[in-house]
């Protein structure tokens, strides 16, 4: 009861803040906290690219294949992914289980679509790393394809960009692709993930 009403405390706070400094886009004039409020439970309201992503929940294994020189074989592996929403269906989440560089590994995948920003965005975390990568992107009119980019440090210095293709196939298959680019060099395929889901 004492989180609930400290919760609601800075909710409303927050929404008293914003209303003072944000106007209405058409008039100018400052929003109400009840004219606020309308357009954060708006926001907070999943819609059609969230029940796309709901569609994904349940179990899948999948095949991987990663590449380190793009002149060599990739090193093939087999894995599985657990995917649920979160939050009433706000966020999607896939713990993935298997292998890299030939050790057990372990991940965190979560994505959604930000009805503010109109785009998605996504977290990754694993067993392999202490930092958090994120991406962001859209997705083709059917929302199938989504097209996501982001970049992190490097331990030898300067950052490395990548660019994924999550495509969902159908409801029982998905493809996950991703190139990258060390120190502004040319981009090369990285890794493909083969989704498919258990029967």
């Amino acid at each position: 009861m004492k989180y609930s009403h400290f919760a609601l405390v800075i909710w409303f706070s927050i929404i008293l803040t914003t209303g003072a400094i944000a106007g209405d886009p058409k008039s100018g004039k400052p929003m109400s906290p009840e004219e606020m409020m309308e357009v954060y439970t708006k926001l907070a309201t999943p819609g059609e690219q969230h029940k796309l992503l709901a569609s994904l929940t349940g179990s899948w294994v999948t095949k991987t294949k990663e590449w380190m020189d793009p002149h060599k074989p990739p090193v093939e592996s087999t894995g599985s992914v657990n995917i649920k929403m979160l939050l009433e269906g706000r966020f999607l989440q896939q713990e993935i289980t298997g292998s890299m560089h030939g050790k057990p590994h372990t991940g965190i995948w979560t994505i959604a679509y930000d009805n503010l920003l109109k785009q998605y965005v996504s977290t990754w975390i694993d067993s392999m790393s202490t930092g958090i990568f994120t991406m962001e992107g859209t997705a083709t009119a059917d929302g199938k394809t989504i097209t996501l980019t982001g970049r992190h440090a490097e331990a030898g210095g300067g950052h490395m960009s990548h660019r994924a293709i999550w495509t969902i196939v159908d409801s029982n298959n998905q493809e996950f692709i991703m190139y990258g680019t060390h120190h502004g060099g040319e981009e090369m395929k990285m890794l493909e993930v083969i989704y498919t889901r258990k029967q």
